[in-house]
């Protein structure tokens, strides 16, 4: 593959333009100064001709190079600001870079975290709630909930028929220990009423006595 094909920047392309242009003034040079070498010294004609030749060649040559300096020292500048350039841009990669590794880790933390909420094991699940279906048929205002909403209904739900229980339980408690009462002031009634009885007996003996004699 050639230079020039793999050289795109028409800064470089003028270079190794004037490079290679510069390159063939110098060969033409050389040839010009080995064919003034073998012409013969009597031929002053060729000679004079030949020198002028080479005079506007060094000329041309001083020019070109003077010219592929100016294009060097443009290319030198050029390719130290494209590597700052590419430093800077390396730089900037790199830190977006370790800022998408640092996104991935949060990333993979995030759904750690989200899998541990999906598999925990939530008290909720265990409680004794009644059925869906029993419970949309009893709240059929529920029927478009989410599945989040529709729990949150059914806990709630449970709550209140807990709370209820609770308070017939409480009442319950209250006409038991009532009759508890009740049952323990009869009990002592009674047994009252059996003491007055055998104080009352006991007080009628004599007259039952005084009725036997009689008879």
């Amino acid at each position: 593959m050639q230079a020039d094909e793999i050289v795109t920047d028409e800064g470089l392309v003028a270079l190794l333009e004037a490079s290679t242009q510069a390159r063939k003034q110098a060969l033409e040079l050389i040839d010009l100064a080995e064919q003034s070498a073998s012409t013969d010294p009597a031929a002053l004609a060729p000679l004079l001709e030949r020198a002028a030749e080479i005079a506007r060649g060094q000329k041309l040559l001083v020019a070109n190079i003077a010219q592929l300096r100016s294009l060097h020292r443009s290319a030198y500048f050029a390719a130290r600001e494209t590597k700052a350039q590419t430093a800077e841009a390396r730089q900037e990669v790199d830190r977006l870079h370790l800022q998408l590794q640092n996104l991935y880790y949060e990333q993979r933390h995030l759904q750690g975290e989200i899998a541990a909420c999906e598999n925990y094991d939530h008290s909720y699940l265990h409680l004794p709630l009644i059925p869906v279906e029993q419970f949309l048929e009893l709240h059929p205002e529920h029927s478009d909930d989410d599945e989040a909403t529709l729990m949150t209904a059914r806990i709630g739900h449970e709550k209140q028929e807990r709370e209820a229980l609770e308070r017939q339980k409480n009442e319950l408690l209250k006409k038991k220990l009532k009759l508890i009462a009740e049952n323990k002031k009869r009990k002592e009634d009674l047994a009252n009423l059996d003491k007055d009885l055998e104080n009352f007996i006991d007080a009628a003996k004599p007259i039952q006595s005084l009725f036997d004699k009689v008879v």
